[in-house]
């Protein structure tokens, strides 16, 4: 499973401001913590907060914090916000053919075991396992 830079910066985004919910950042901090420019990040972030994760404000005062519950949020509620749902995706060539449906059927159960992975790991876990 090869995740999107969206997802990525989402994952990225979500760990660090999940690392202290009190803290507000801005997406220029962010941004230049993981070397992406402000405006990819905020449509990140803008998909983070549409979805309840964070939660964010303009001005001088403004920026994102961390609104979830690190213990229920795992990496795939993450993940889905930004990839295409099993089955949703375009297919590719040579998936019609019989040698492209088997190499299919394997390519899906990676992905099977992938998701459940992804399921199993909460943001409190990945915090955890930092330290």
């Amino acid at each position: 499973m090869k995740l999107q830079t969206a997802t990525r910066l989402g994952l990225y985004a979500i760990m660090e401001l999940a690392r202290d919910p009190t803290r507000t950042l801005s997406a220029a901090e962010l941004g230049e913590r993981f070397g992406v420019s402000t405006h990819s990040l905020a449509k990140v972030l803008g998909t983070l907060s549409a979805a309840g994760f964070v939660q964010g404000g303009r001005g001088a005062s403004g920026g994102y914090r961390f609104t979830g519950n690190r213990r229920r949020i795992t990496l795939m509620d993450i993940v889905a916000l930004f990839e295409p749902a099993p089955g949703r995706r375009a297919k590719e060539p040579g998936e019609d053919t019989e040698i492209g449906s088997t190499l299919q059927r394997v390519l899906t159960e990676i992905d099977e075991i992938a998701e459940a992975t992804l399921r199993s790991i909460s943001i409190e876990t990945m915090l955890r396992s930092r330290s």
